[in-house]
């Protein structure tokens, strides 16, 4: 399947969760966020280096595969066998209680015309959804949030959290980048909003810019009398990030811990680093998958405490 049909697809179906207004529900009675469909949520996340997919999901019915895959394929009696053609990889079994409830999906061969071999090009074709003889400046988020702004009372349009990438957010969204998760739930609150006295213009619009991005994080650090998730999270880098993510969306919701209408973000952006396994990719690529699945274990089960399972597309 090319990019371009999977992006028509998800437009028509998984995209319409979150912007509904973008695909025709513009009829729809006004009233709050809910209404207009931000009452659900979008998460990203980036698995950066470029994850090998095949030995992710393995064509182990494939001869070719262990053909060229001599020392690297998944061997077909540790893969986590789907269906008769198709596993996963044994790093994934925290998952499989998803697939067998129906909850996760699967879609291979998701690429766009002539790809471009570099890293670099190839993850700004991804981010801005461009062709790949295309050079755009805004990602793909922030031309659709340009079309279906979210509501006002929204903190931000995305939160990217432990990168300083803005992604397919680049270029003109409201988005919060948090680099360093640990010290932004540390810190009691961000540096004070500057006041300019004496007004130059070009200067006063990027003092406005800087205190916006000071306000909206300030109203997405932990607060007391928030929600106390009991879900345990993984250690490391992202299952940080992962609890940052949780946390943020839980500085929304009300002290009883269900979500406020009209607040919060609409995207959050995460990155798992570590995949351009040239060397060792066995084992890198094992305790990646491992992280990887853990993370998304844990933070289903925190999106379940904080009500938003049944309304979040990962």
């Amino acid at each position: 399947m090319k990019r371009r049909s999977f992006l028509s697809m998800g437009a028509a179906a998984g995209a319409a969760l979150w912007l509904p207004r973008a695909f025709g529900a513009q009829a729809a009675a006004p009233g709050g966020a809910m209404n207009r469909g931000y009452g659900n949520l979008l998460i990203l996340v980036e698995l950066k280096g470029g994850n090998d997919g095949l030995n992710t999901v393995i064509p182990f019915a494939d001869p070719t595969y262990y053909q060229l895959r001599k020392n690297i394929g998944i061997k077909r009696e540790q893969a986590i066998q789907l269906d008769e053609r198709t596993a996963l990889h044994p790093s994934l079994q925290p998952l499989m209680p998803l697939w067998h409830s129906q909850q996760l999906a699967i879609v291979q061969g998701v690429s766009y015309a002539q790809p471009n071999l570099s890293h670099f090009r190839s993850i700004e074709i991804w981010d801005t959804a461009s062709r790949s003889d295309q050079y755009l400046r805004e990602g793909w988020l922030t031309r659709a949030f340009a079309q279906a702004p979210v509501p006002a009372g929204f903190a931000a349009d995305g939160v990217v959290i432990g990168s300083a990438e803005m992604g397919p957010l680049a270029n003109g969204a409201r988005a919060i980048a948090l680099v360093n998760p640990a010290q932004f739930v540390k810190a009691s609150r961000l540096v004070t909003p500057v006041s300019l006295h004496e007004r130059n213009p070009e200067l006063a619009h990027i003092l406005d810019v800087e205190n916006d991005i000071v306000k909206a994080a300030d109203r997405l650090r932990p607060t007391q009398g928030q929600v106390q998730l009991k879900t345990v999270f993984p250690g490391g880098a992202f299952g940080g990030s992962i609890k940052t993510a949780m946390q943020v969306l839980a500085a929304g919701d009300t002290p009883q811990g269900q979500p406020k209408s009209g607040q919060g973000v609409a995207v959050i952006r995460l990155t798992l680093n570590g995949f351009d396994t040239h060397q060792n990719q066995p084992g890198q690529q094992a305790a990646l998958l491992k992280q990887l699945a853990e993370g998304f274990a844990s933070m289903k089960s925190a999106l379940v405490e904080l009500g938003r399972w049944d309304q979040t597309l990962v």
